[in-house]
């Protein structure tokens, strides 16, 4: 045993929900997640979509109206009965706030395109460096990156990470747009503003929004933030992003029962994506941090993760963790349950030295653990 488990949706190996391209044979019905072998739908990962059909399709999405705290109301003297009232005070819709955050994002979102279809990715470095999801680039070590302003440039494929889905394209620097900015080492909150941009269907340069629907969503054992942002095939890679433009992650994954968006997709953790692509770029060998236990819910059904399984000479293991430790908390923060508890793990990198607060027989303690790593 070497992962650390969690409460989540089945996972199943991505090629058995890919969405085939013209010629492709259909794939077996999903495996994984809510009715799961019903034949009704499942976790699909966003495919990426074949050229020739993107003149067939097109793609809408619902816009969910954000609005900013109020300031404090402003008493005023009514003309007619001298009364004091309560003026109005002004309202920022939602679609101005989506587009101000479009605005800051577009020029750094790229179409990636394949021999086989087309996908997206967001440009997060002036050396060039782009993020996008390891199926769109699939198996191939060029791509052709057509930038926001329609020009298109050739892009190395730097490397991929199979288990994370993440992938690291270059370009030349002279090449480069624009750069976004990472959201890294901040945690989402639910109900926030999230937009997408991306190429749904080959639409290049295509905004979408609505609110983070939940964050540390474990999804392929893989930390995720959940939206209800449309996002369809082609959106994968691109950046899911908060009011400011800031990149939360990257689009994924939906769970759908007729194929297409529903209202609930999945966006990679800018946290994972940034850690993966650091050691991609390094020419190093992805790895994931590891605590090294098996966790269920807690025994009362309270907050926490109760330890099931510590894994022998695992990071868990030398710090004295044991069978029946309910872990509540890492750093400080807060463990709700054992999907929580893998995200806050896996964010941080291999080596990295936390304080696990846990409970033991009802007695609060606090231990040292040096995180081991998946490799």
């Amino acid at each position: 045993m070497q992962t650390d488990t969690a409460t989540s949706p089945p996972s199943t190996d991505r090629p058995r929900w890919e969405v085939p391209v013209p010629g492709d044979e259909p794939p077996p019905p999903p495996t994984g997640g809510p009715d799961a072998g019903s034949g009704r739908g499942g976790w699909r990962p966003l495919p990426i979509i074949a050229a020739s059909v993107l003149s067939a399709v097109l793609a809408s999405g619902v816009t969910a109206t954000i609005v900013d705290d109020d300031p404090a109301p402003v008493a005023t003297t009514a003309a007619t009965s001298g009364a004091a009232t309560v003026a109005p005070t002004p309202v920022v819709d939602g679609s101005e706030r989506a587009a101000t955050a479009a605005a800051a994002i577009a020029p750094a979102v790229v179409q990636i395109e394949t021999r086989t279809g087309v996908g997206s990715g967001v440009v997060y470095d002036e050396s060039g460096l782009i993020l996008t999801v390891a199926h769109v680039v699939a198996s191939n070590g060029t791509v052709d990156v057509r930038l926001a302003d329609g020009s298109t440039v050739s892009g190395e494929v730097l490397g991929t990470h199979a288990e994370t889905d993440v992938a690291v394209v270059q370009i030349d620097s002279e090449d480069v747009p624009s750069v976004a900015e990472l959201a890294t080492g901040t945690e989402p909150v639910v109900g926030q503003l999230a937009v997408a941009v991306g190429s749904p269907f080959g639409f290049d340069q295509t905004v979408t929004s609505g609110i983070v629907s939940a964050v540390d969503r474990i999804v392929n054992d893989v930390a995720m933030v959940q939206t209800d942002a449309a996002i369809n095939p082609g959106n994968s890679g691109g950046p899911l992003v908060d009011a400011s433009g800031r990149v939360l992650g990257l689009s994924d994954v939906i769970f759908t029962e007729s194929g297409g968006n529903e209202g609930v997709g999945f966006a990679i953790t800018v946290d994972i994506a940034k850690l993966i692509a650091d050691q991609i770029v390094a020419g190093e060998t992805p790895q994931l941090a590891l605590l090294g236990v098996s966790t269920t819910a807690s025994a009362d059904g309270s907050r926490g993760a109760q330890v099931a399984e510590v894994v022998p000479g695992s990071a868990a293991d030398a710090a004295g963790i044991t069978d029946g430790d309910l872990l509540v908390s890492i750093d400080g923060a807060p463990v709700a349950d054992s999907s929580q508890l893998r995200a806050q793990i896996t964010r941080r990198s291999p080596g990295t030295e936390v304080t696990i607060g846990l409970e033991r027989d009802g007695v609060p303690i606090d231990v040292t653990v040096t995180l081991g790593s998946t490799g």
